[in-house]
């Protein structure tokens, strides 16, 4: 018989190898997928791993891993900070879409003026457009105890319905020939979020990455906030006898992580993407979830995640051109990472145990 016996103490070592662990058996499933597919195992994750960074054209794929891992790790670090408190947000894609919106909406609202200050008025009004859709689930769930995993994830659906009614509608490009989505602010130096060393991929979205990186470790490490938000987690009944107000941790956990989910969506808008589309959103909220565990919810773990997970979206789409990899197949192998890593999970608390079938 095989038998799971709870460990008296979580295995720190397991707790610290798993992630590796996960991306190793995910790269051995992965193969296996991609063989089931027709395709050379060893050839697709060599283009997925080792094309980005040491391939030919690695000169133009290695910005990329900012740009593309800017969103994931400002996503991540704000789900982070509820899942440590064991607040559960998984809408955070509809977050990043109203921020966009809001963000993009707020420097179209000034076109064609030019000005220093719209930029930073986009930032805000990104932040706060995340923040307010954020607050839906926590006000409900403060007044009337809903379940915040569940309102956070069908308001995705809302804000995808609204993104494609300001496409058609508020925010479509007068100018555009009849296509739905806005102007191009790529084009509008005001409302640009320009790299800020050419070349780089470094542009301000992926500052605030750094910043929030390093805030949230400062956060969990060096204030009473941040203890109390790993002691609710890890002990919530000690939590409910230290005083700490759960209604004040919903709403600063979740308000937290709408509004850095709203400034990736705006940073993206206003620079990658260059617009607000029916398509703009790409799943980056939901791939934030995958980065937060992947990472340990660690702010530095965080960081690393987010770069390798950025790394498995330029590799699939290196892939997809190169070897015919369909898209699903790249996303498969994406969730293949948290679903290993989940499993492995279970092996930081619990020990495996063989055990000899007594007779009856």
């Amino acid at each position: 018989m095989i038998k799971l016996e709870k460990r008296a103490q979580p295995s720190r070592t397991l707790a610290l190898s798993t992630p590796l662990i996960a991306v190793v058996i995910t790269m051995i499933a992965g193969g296996l997928l991609f063989a089931a597919l027709g395709k050379n195992p060893f050839e697709a994750i060599g283009t997925i791993f080792w094309e980005p960074l040491f391939g030919e054209f690695a000169f133009y794929y290695r910005p990329q891993l900012l740009v593309k891992g800017g969103p994931l790790i400002l996503i991540a670090i704000g789900l982070s900070l509820g899942f440590r408190a064991g607040i559960w947000n998984i809408g955070a894609e509809g977050q990043y879409i109203m921020g966009a919106i809001c963000g993009a909406g707020a420097g179209l609202a000034f076109y064609p003026m030019e000005s220093i200050f719209i930029f930073p008025i986009m930032i805000l009004a990104g932040a706060l457009g995340g923040w307010v859709w954020a607050m839906i689930p926590a006000l409900l769930k403060v007044k009337f105890g809903t379940n915040e995993i569940l309102v956070s994830l069908m308001l995705v659906y809302v804000a995808e319905q609204l993104l494609a009614s300001v496409s058609l509608g508020l925010l479509k490009n007068p100018q555009g020939f009849g296509f739905p989505g806005s102007r191009n602010l790529q084009e509008y130096a005001s409302a640009h979020n320009a790299e800020l060393i050419t070349g780089t991929g470094m542009h301000w979205g992926v500052l605030f990455a750094f910043i929030a990186v390093i805030m949230s470790y400062v956060l969990l490490n060096k204030h009473i906030l941040g203890f109390n938000i790993r002691l609710t987690g890890e002990a919530p009944r000690a939590a409910r006898f230290a005083g700490v107000n759960p209604t004040r941790l919903i709403l600063f956990c979740l308000g937290t992580s709408g509004a850095l989910a709203g400034l990736a969506g705006m940073f993206e808008a206003s620079g990658p993407a260059g617009q607000i589309s029916i398509d703009f959103g790409v799943g980056y909220g939901f791939t934030a979830i995958i980065v937060a565990f992947l990472g340990r919810l660690h702010p530095v773990g965080i960081l690393l995640a987010g770069l390798l997970m950025a790394l498995t979206y330029i590799g699939g789409e290196i892939a997809q051109s190169n070897m015919g990899l369909p898209a699903a197949a790249i996303q498969v192998f994406q969730g293949m990472l948290l679903f290993f890593l989940l499993a492995l999970d279970l092996l930081t608390n619990f020990r495996i145990k063989f055990a000899v079938k007594g007779a009856a």
